[in-house]
């Protein structure tokens, strides 16, 4: 036998669902938590064709004095 459900217990039911599927993660610094976005996070394929380029145009780092005179 099928059970009508009203409207307070369909949305009972789906946060009773997705509290389920949500797992709390706590993170000890900042860092910690941008490395782990970065890494559940997909760069688009249009962004990433772009930062590549860019990186090519750029120059080359410049040597710093001492390597100068010791070279």
């Amino acid at each position: 036998m099928k059970q009508k459900l009203t409207t307070g217990q369909q949305q009972e039911q789906s946060a009773e669902t997705r509290s389920e599927k949500t797992t709390a993660k706590e993170f000890a610094s900042v860092e910690e938590l941008l490395r782990h976005d970065a890494a559940q996070t997909a760069v688009p394929p249009e962004i990433a064709q772009r930062l590549r380029q860019s990186l090519e145009e750029s120059p080359p780092p410049r040597r710093s004095w001492w390597r100068k005179l010791f070279s």
